[in-house]
This record gives structure tokens, sequence and C-alpha cells, in this order.
């Protein structure tokens, strides 16, 4: 019987190696459960499309995966070399030049030992004094293709759900890594509080098997406005040819024409309540003052 993998026989982290970050805030989304259509993971990649980011970590692939469900890729290099890339979960840092540098796990889903890998996202988030986690993901949902679906946030932190206005979680029943991630990283390993949210968009469940760039924009945009970065994406060529498809596909059904009206009609009653309701205050200076009051109270 093959012995539980140890974090540190998995986990490779140079935190000395790039130096102090600044209030560094960690960003985690995975392919699978939690992400429909790439939609998470799609968002986080395009954070940074110039490459600047530094890898500062890695957790080695083995132990986590059943590779007849997620197989490795073999690539051809320099015209007849041959390699295997396997599954990747690295975790960059970009320097935002704003508040707060980025810490950015982008990753796959792990079959296996979700314990082990939960306590490797744990040592990187107190190797590198994180000052909150905040995990993306996307899933099918009763929206309409034709509008930038809204962005829901939830947060067991009181006080940060009452200062940014979110729900406390209220799910219950089957879930995926970023489930058990939330629920166990109350706590930094090293008795630090560690603020989480938990943000999520609809993609319309519809078009399950389609690209969503219009879900991708939204998410970016709400991480930008909660985290006060100014993010350069443009993905207008993408959101054409797609918002194209989609409605080709809608066209064909005149059920399915029906049900997308409906969607729409409901979808512009709930966003004239909420814009009715918003309050004008910014929710970057929201988050800004909590995690300076964390740090007050660290002190």
């Amino acid at each position: 019987m093959s012995h539980p993998a140890r974090v540190e026989d998995v986990l490779t982290l140079d935190a000395e190696a790039i130096g102090p970050l600044t209030a560094p805030i960690m960003l985690v989304g995975l392919t699978g459960w939690f992400d429909v259509g790439g939609v998470a993971t799609t968002a986080l990649e395009q954070l940074d499309p110039d490459d600047r980011a530094v890898t500062v970590a890695e957790i080695d692939a083995d132990p986590f995966y059943d590779f007849t469900q997620e197989r490795p890729m073999v690539e051809i290099t320099d015209g007849d070399i041959r390699r295997i890339v396997w599954p990747s979960n690295a975790v960059r840092v970009i320097r935002t030049g704003g508040a707060h540098d980025l810490v950015v796990l982008s990753g796959v889903e792990p079959h296996l030992a979700w314990a082990t890998y939960v306590e490797c996202v744990r040592r990187v988030v107190d190797g590198l004094r994180c000052e909150a986690v905040v995990t993306v993901g996307a899933s099918a949902d009763a929206v309409p293709h034709s509008r930038l679906p809204l962005v829901v946030g939830s947060t067991a932190d009181a006080e940060l759900g009452r200062r940014l206005a979110l729900s406390a979680p209220s799910y219950q029943g089957i879930t995926g890594l970023l489930g058990v991630l939330n629920a166990e990283l109350d706590h930094g390993g090293d008795g630090r509080r560690i603020p989480i949210i938990s943000l999520r968009v609809g993609v319309p469940h519809y078009l399950g098997h389609a690209e969503h760039p219009l879900a991708v924009t939204a998410l970016l945009r709400h991480l930008a406005h909660v985290l006060g970065l100014t993010v350069h994406v443009d993905l207008t060529d993408q959101i054409e040819r797609w918002a194209s498809l989609h409605n080709e596909a809608v066209d064909e059904d005149a059920q399915l024409r029906a049900y997308v009206t409906m969607l729409e009609a409901d979808y512009d009653r709930r966003a004239a309540a909420a814009l009715a309701s918003a309050s004008g205050e910014d929710l970057a200076a929201r988050f800004e003052e909590y995690l300076r009051d964390q740090r007050d109270d660290d002190g």
C-alpha cells in the first residue's frame, strides 16, 4: 500500500528568491467541478498576458491525479525532442505596482490526496505572508448569454461580509477542492487569521460546452473592482465571435429562444433592482480598510 504524500516531498517553494511583496493577496482557480467552461482559470491566466509573472512555487502532480482521467500531453520541441507535459499547479507572483501584489494559483483540481494539496496551498499562503485568499469559480446557471453575467461572492468572515455586502456560505452538498479549501483556510498555519472570499460567475447552462469570454470579462472586472487593480485585458474579439456562435445555436430552437427571452427579462429586472439599491461606496476602499484593520490587530 502506498504511503500518503508529504507536503515537503511535493511542494517546492522559494519565497526568499523574489524578495518582499506588497500586501500580497492569493487568487486560486482550479479546473474541474467549480470551473464550467474553464472560465475561472482562463480569467486568472489573463491577468498576466505579457508573461511578466515569476513562478515561486510548484506542486508536484504525481500524487494527486488519476492519469487515466487527467492525461499528460506529449509535445515536440525543437523539431524532434519529445517531452511529457504533466498537469500544472504552479504559483506565480505578479507585481502590480499597486496596493497589493498577486499570488496566483491557476491549476488543475486534484483527484486524490486533497488534504495534502490543501496543506500545500496553506504553506504558500503562510510562506508568502498573503493577507487574504480569493477563490474564483464558474458554475452553470440560469443566466442569458446575451448579458454580462453577475458575479456573486461569499465569506465566512462576518465582518468582511458586512463591509463588502457578501453573504455567508449557505451551500450544503457535494463539493469540489475549492469548497474544501475555503472551509480549511479560516486560519493560517502560523496562527494568523486569513480572510477568505469566494467569487462565482454564472455561465448559461444551455450552452455548457461552449467558451464564455463574456463570463471571463465579468469575473476579471469584479476582481479588479474588489482589489483596486487595473486589468489590461480586452476580449472584445472573442466575445463577438462566441456571441455569434451562441446566437446561432439559440436561433435554431424556438423553445430555447423563448426561454432565453424569459431569462433576459428576469436579468434586467434584477439588474435594475441591484442598481437602485447599490451604495456609492467603492468595494476596493472597503476591502482595503478591512485589511488595514486586520494589520492593526496583528500589530
